[in-house]
């Protein structure tokens, strides 16, 4: 089985690695759905038990794909992001942190998944008409009625953190984190390391672009909204798959693959971090649960930090809209 860490002070006991399920429902192009349940349960078998979604995905499709997949499963934390505002060409409208609308998302999140209560609840995005306090107000009187476990926040500055942890302890901030993104290590991650919060980081992988499997002329599908992301563009593309390429050849050295280095960085930058890989198949799920065999050294870290430094990416991790949106990255 795997091995586990704790979500900050007081958050839940997990897997050291979780699974992202957004790619199975949205986003990321066409997915299978046999292949994707099939994927869930290999991760389960494995000692996985944490499970990340969010209410929008497919405008609730990814929460139903999870309760079918969990049926007669336990020992599962699930952790679900709410607030993002859909319409129903899956364009994308703000987002919504009142508490009125907190309990209304929880409602239909609970019947969705089929439970009595959602392990970690987050807002997906900082409302900038809503303060803070009030959205997670909202959500700790759902903790206190029973139907929320821990309260987790994702993609929002220090500040935020700080005003947020203020009404309720937080058990874990979700943010992108990996070689190709490290701009929450100036303020960010210790400010949660100060208050004793997590961080679930996702994108370790940097939406493919680290897993060692992504080629210049690969056609993007209709839906997957890396054929707008800055990063996989023109100029931009072809330098950072020459640093994927100079990672390769430390990860080749060490009898591991681009993908398993990419995810052990992140691993290894603290056990209060918890990698979240966004598997779609089993074949790649069983190549990133082979990240928590590769053990990092001095030396390697060294190695990896010459070949890929921080801020050695090129081109922004979303499209300017996007952006915007992130409270993180302001």
């Amino acid at each position: 089985m795997l091995p586990h860490r704790v979500l900050g002070v007081h958050g839940p006991e997990v897997s050291a690695l979780g699974l992202g399920c957004m790619g199975m429902s949205d986003l990321y192009g066409p997915a299978d759905r046999i292949e994707s349940i099939a994927t869930i349960h290999a991760a389960l078998d494995a000692g996985v038990t944490l499970l990340d979604t969010g209410d929008f995905y497919g405008m609730g499709h990814n929460e139903l794909l999870i309760r079918e997949a969990l049926r007669e499963r336990d020992q599962v934390t699930i952790s679900v992001k709410f607030g993002a505002l859909r319409d129903p060409d899956g364009g994308w409208s703000g987002y919504d942190g009142r508490p009125e609308a907190v309990r209304n998302f929880l409602a239909y999140s609970l019947r969705r998944l089929g439970v009595d209560h959602v392990d970690i609840y987050r807002p997906a995005r900082l409302d900038p008409n809503v303060p803070i306090e009030d959205t997670v107000g909202a959500i700790a009187d759902m903790v206190r009625a029973g139907h929320v476990r821990h309260i987790g926040l994702s993609e929002v500055g220090a500040e935020t953190i700080r005003r947020a942890h203020a009404v309720h302890p937080i058990a874990d901030v979700q943010l992108e984190y990996s070689l190709l993104s490290r701009g929450i290590e100036d303020e960010i991650l210790p400010t949660c390391r100060e208050l004793g919060i997590g961080v679930t980081a996702y994108g370790v992988l940097s939406r493919g672009l680290l897993s060692g499997h992504w080629s210049p002329g690969r056609d993007v599908a209709h839906g997957d909204f890396r054929g707008i992301s800055p990063r996989f563009q023109g100029e931009n593309l072809d330098h950072n798959l020459r640093l994927v390429e100079a990672l390769r050849g430390i990860a080749e050295d060490r009898g591991a693959t681009v993908a398993q280095v990419a995810i052990a960085w992140v691993a290894a930058r603290g056990e209060d971090i918890v990698p979240l890989v966004g598997a779609r198949r089993r074949d790649r799920l069983a190549e990133a649960l082979g990240a928590l065999d590769v053990t990092l050294s001095e030396e390697d870290l060294a190695a990896i930090e010459r070949v890929v430094p921080a801020g050695a990416a090129a081109g922004d991790r979303y499209a300017a809209p996007m952006m915007a949106d992130l409270d993180s990255e302001r």
